[in-house]
This record gives C-alpha cells, structure tokens and sequence, in this order.
C-alpha cells in the first residue's frame, strides 16, 4: 500500500486560506462578516436576486427618496424649480459635501472624525489670515495645519490604537481652541482681499455655477475612481468590514486607517478655505456641529456606521437630500432652520432601520 502525506492544512491542523480572487469575497460561517470592498461594491454578480435588490435599496435608495423630494417640491413651490434657486442650494451644500467626502472615507474603514467642523472653521480663519499673501499661501498654510491635525489623529488612532471618538473629540476642542487663539476669543475678523485671484476662488463663475461647486464635483470624481478603481480603495472596504481579516491578508491596516484621517483633515481645511474665499473673511462661529450634518450625510447615502459599505455617490446625494430639506424650509417661510434637525433626524432613523433590515435580510438569504 502506497502512503502519502496529508496535505499541509491538514498537518497544522487550519484550514487553508482560499485564495483572494475567490474566496475573500464569501461569508465567512459563524462571522456574519462580508468582505465586499475585496469584490467591490459593484461585484453583485455572486448575489442572489433579493440581495441585489437589497444591495441596490442600500446604495441608491437615498437618491429616489431625493428625486421624489424635488419633484414635489416643484410643484408645490413655483420659486424652487428655478435655476437660481438651483445655483444658491448646490453652492451652499458644495462646502458640506466635501467635507462629508473625507467623512465617507473613515466611516467605510469602521471609524469616526468629530474634528471636521472645527477644522473647518480653522481652515477658514487660517486662509483669511494667510491670503494677504496671495492664492498660494491662502491655500497652503490651512491644508498644512488641518493636515497636520488629520495626521495627529491618524497617527492616535492607527499607531497607538486610541478610540476614534476620542481622539477626535480632543481634536475637535483643541481645533476650536486654536481657532479663538488666533481670532483673540473672536474680537479679530481676518478679511479677505477684494477681487483677489483667492477671492475669485470662491465667488466666481462657469456657465452660471460657482467654483465650489465644480471643486466638489471634481473631489467626489476622483474619490469614486480611488474607492471603486484602486487597490486602496478595496483596502478601505476590506478594513471597515473586518480589520483582523484585513491584516491576516497582509493589507496595511495601520497605513491605511492613517490615510483617511489625513484625507479628513485635508478635505476639511479646504472647504473652509473656500468657504471663506466666498464669504470675504475668516468668519469664527462657521461648522459649528457640522461633524453632525456631515455624518448624517454619508449614512443617509448609505454607508454603513460600522464600516464595509459605501459609496460616494451615495453621500453626494444625502448632502443634497440635506440642502434640499434646509431649502423647502426657506421656502415655507413660517418654519425656522431648527427644524431641519428635525427632519434630518427622522431621515437617519429611517436610514439606520432600513440598513439594519436589509443586513439582517442578507444574513437569512
């Protein structure tokens, strides 16, 4: 009789892992974890019927609900479905979307950034101090300093395994603290110079719409090319849906998680530049709860609080669902903004119980 030798699983007593074009993307048994940044979000090839349309509900649902919205609101309110009333909604909201875009990019990887609104009004004084000296220096010395706290935050969090919550909280009131430091408790408003090419920046023009607006459609272009295009980008996935799978694989957990953090702050520094390239001044009382709004806009598009799903398409509309709703309520007259928390909170309900649902439906499928 002719012996031959187990195989090496068997030898080690594990189980092989399969290979990574096959297998990460499946269920593991007894986890209820699913590594779909590995596939990508688009890979629906592998689901059955009900979990495509519960993967479709998840990603573009937020978009039929926005659609439904402008579609009644024109009707009802002659003044919105005006081009001009277009061009104040998406210039208002091109600020929060870029700042929901770096907030996108942590959530997918499981974590959280409460920095964004003071670092955003950070990047606004800074740019108003800074663009006596011209464009340049207008937009670097605020996407240096507000990087450098995303760095901070990063290096907290993926280095020295901090809470999230934490680390950026702490951000956030060192941010604001630096902020009234510079402003001397908001007794100094730094201006910008009038018809400056940094002021331009702000207030100018294409075919009617401003640059913040076209800036912000350029970032999200490219952030869904990176998610949905690059090796990084399915590394972002793969971390949020199970960081200790991630690293069993050999991604760079760590590196990654630092990236976003980064990015976040980035992204924040800039919105505030702009913002206040288009106000004229380094206004202080600006992203006051912002992080809130931000957050509320990637989970209403559809990105999972807990990380592994998500698009950025998906929060580009929930930054306008958001616009739209502050709109209607302009537009009604006897309603004050309070009540856009009202209506925006309602919304993340709904969102988070219908993305509960449609995890629990994947599970039994």
């Amino acid at each position: 009789m002719k012996l031959t030798s187990p195989p090496a699983a068997s030898r080690s007593g594990t189980r092989a892992p399969a290979p990574l074009g096959r297998g990460a993307g499946t269920e593991p048994s007894g986890t209820g974890l699913r590594l779909s940044g590995l596939t990508g979000l688009s890979g629906l090839s592998g689901l059955s019927g009900k979990e495509r349309l519960a993967s479709l509900v998840q990603r573009q649902g937020v978009l039929a609900v926005l659609l439904l919205v402008v579609l009644i609101a024109s009707f009802v309110y002659p003044t919105f479905a005006t081009l001009d009333n277009a061009r104040g909604v998406t210039v208002q909201a091109s600020f929060l979307a870029v700042v929901a875009l770096g907030m996108t990019l942590v959530i997918i990887t499981g974590g959280i950034d409460l920095s964004v609104g003071s670092v955003f009004a950070l990047g606004g004084v800074l740019a108003a101090w800074a663009s006596q000296g011209g464009v340049v220096p207008a937009l670097l010395v605020p996407l240096a300093v507000c990087g450098a706290i995303g760095a901070l935050n990063g290096v907290l969090i993926a280095r020295a395994g901090m809470a999230p919550f934490i680390v950026t909280l702490a951000s956030l009131l060192g941010a604001r603290g630096l902020l009234l430091a510079i402003t001397d408790e908001g007794a100094t408003t730094y201006l910008v110079p009038k018809g400056s090419a940094f002021a331009e920046l702000g207030q100018g023009t294409v075919w009617g719409f401003g640059y913040p607006i076209l800036i912000a459609l350029a970032l999200f272009g490219a952030g869904g090319l990176v998610l949905q295009r690059t090796s990084f980008g399915q590394t972002l996935f793969a971390v949020g849906g199970s960081s200790d799978a991630a690293t069993l694989m050999g991604l760079p957990v760590a590196r990654t998680r630092f990236i976003v953090y980064l990015l976040s702050g980035l992204l924040a520094g800039l919105a505030g530049a702009i913002n206040a390239a288009r106000l004229s001044s380094g206004v202080t009382i600006v992203g006051t709860g912002m992080e809130l709004d931000a957050i509320a806009a990637v989970v209403i598009g559809g990105t999972l609080l807990v990380g592994g799903a998500g698009s950025v398409s998906g929060t580009l509309w929930g930054v306008l669902l958001l616009a739209v709703i502050q709109n209607l309520i302009n537009q009604i007259g006897s309603l004050n903004s309070s009540y856009q928390s009202v209506v925006s909170g309602g919304f993340l309900i709904l969102v988070v119980v219908a993305q509960r649902y449609l995890a629990r439906n994947r599970r039994t499928v």
